[in-house]
Formats: structure tokens, C-alpha cells, sequence
């Protein structure tokens, strides 16, 4: 996925969750929107190097979306609406070997209790429900997920389980948007709940992925899969 043009600038503080006081390299200040409603730990923190993207839209009350940050020498890629971008590409172009064979890809379909499956893969005999969720964040030596108590991440679990005990196929797929090449695991210091969750779901069928991107100031794109320690 190639970014749209890129504008540098150091981070003065973020706050609401989903607001960035910037200052750009030149000089003027602005305030970002932050599409990411995570605790975003160690990934980002006051005078750390991001770059925000631009959009003219009359509709917009910021004007700007911020889209990466580095820490140490590591890009991240905060926005967690790429990862579903990312996602379908890699499944489109055959990296995500274990997703192909179906005919037919449509993302954001309902299904379960009022919820949207991210991607929902079809052939004439099976069905492929996957949700993917976007991991930036670093605990010592290792990537891990989530950042922050998700009761609606645990809720996505349980209804991938559901989709199994119906005869279907269901793909738990985080994709990590961060260029440390770290092995990845499940924060259950952070939400126990959801780690017991996800153990539950496995045992019974449902299926885990794990894929690494890399992140230039250009594009981000899906290239291996990453190793996950259970």
C-alpha cells in the first residue's frame, strides 16, 4: 500500500486518544487526528520523529491524519486502518499462502451478534471468516498484543469460535506494523481476560496468523509470516 505524500514533524503530546498536537518541520504547529484508539505503549512519546498525511476535505475538522511514528530506528505505522488494507492486498497478491483458494474476497460483512467480520473468503463449498487486528506494540524482546483491555477484541474471539462450531472456517490474523523483526506473543499482563480468550478459541479450532510488514516513508506492505510464542 503506498502512502498518500508524507509530511515530517516531531510530536509536543497526544491526548482524547485520538488527538496529536505536531509540530512540522516548518515551523507551524497543527493537530492530527489519530486513528488508533489503543494506549499506543512504545510507540510513541513527546519529541518522537511522525509523519502525517494531508487531506483538503471541507468535511474534515483536522486536516491532518497521523500515519507513522519511529522509535529508536524502528518505523511504526499507528494507523490501524491499514492493517485491513494490508490484509486484503496480501491475501489478493498470494503472500498470505494459507488464505488462498477462494473465489470470491468481500471485507466488512455481517455476521455473529452485531458485529462485522473484517474478511469474509467464499468458494462454492467452505467459508473463511478472518478478523485482523493491528499490533504495534513492544514488551522487552517481543511484540505483543493487545496494549490496552479490549472486552471487544475478547468479543471478536468468541464469535470466530461461533463460526467454527457452525462448520466454517475462522482465522484470528494479526499483522504487525512495525519493522522490529521480534517474535510475537499475547500481553496477558495487560488483558488476561482476552489471553485466556484466545487460548479457549484455539482449542477449539479457530486458527491464528501471524504476519510481519515492512514500513518505508513510501508504502508498507505484508512480507512473512512471524513466529508466535503460546
Amino acid at each position: 500500500m503506498k502512502f498518500d505524500k508524507l509530511f515530517k514533524g516531531k510530536l509536543i503530546k497526544r491526548y482524547k486518544r485520538f488527538l496529536a498536537d505536531i509540530v512540522l518541520e516548518s515551523g507551524e504547529e497543527i493537530t492530527a487526528h489519530v486513528p488508533n484508539s489503543g494506549a499506543m505503549t512504545s510507540c510513541i512519546e513527546p519529541d518522537c520523529e511522525v509523519w502525517v498525511t494531508f487531506h483538503d476535505n471541507p468535511k474534515r475538522k483536522l486536516k491532518y491524519t497521523l500515519e507513522l511514528t519511529k522509535m529508536g530506528e524502528n518505523l511504526i505505522c499507528t494507523n490501524t486502518g491499514v492493517a485491513n488494507k494490508i490484509g486484503i492486498e496480501a491475501i489478493k497478491n498470494g503472500t498470505i499462502k494459507e488464505l488462498q483458494g477462494y473465489t470470491s474476497l468481500k471485507p466488512e460483512q455481517k455476521y455473529g451478534k452485531n458485529s462485522r467480520i473484517d474478511i469474509l473468503l467464499e468458494n462454492e463449498n467452505k467459508k473463511c471468516f478472518v478478523e485482523i487486528k493491528s499490533v504495534t506494540l513492544k514488551i522487552d524482546d517481543m511484540l505483543a498484543f493487545p496494549d490496552a483491555i479490549t472486552s471487544r477484541g475478547e468479543k471478536h474471539l468468541n464469535e470466530l469460535c461461533e463460526m467454527v462450531n457452525q462448520g466454517h472456517r475462522a482465522v484470528m490474523l494479526y499483522i504487525i506494523q512495525r519493522t522490529d523483526d521480534l517474535p510475537f506473543r499475547l500481553a496477558s499482563e495487560i488483558d488476561k481476560k482476552y489471553a485466556q480468550t484466545f487460548k479457549e478459541v484455539l482449542s477449539k479450532g479457530v486458527e491464528v496468523l501471524v504476519y510481519q510488514s515492512t514500513i518505508s516513508l513510501e508504502e508498507i506492505n505484508i512480507n512473512k509470516q512471524c513466529k508466535i510464542e503460546l
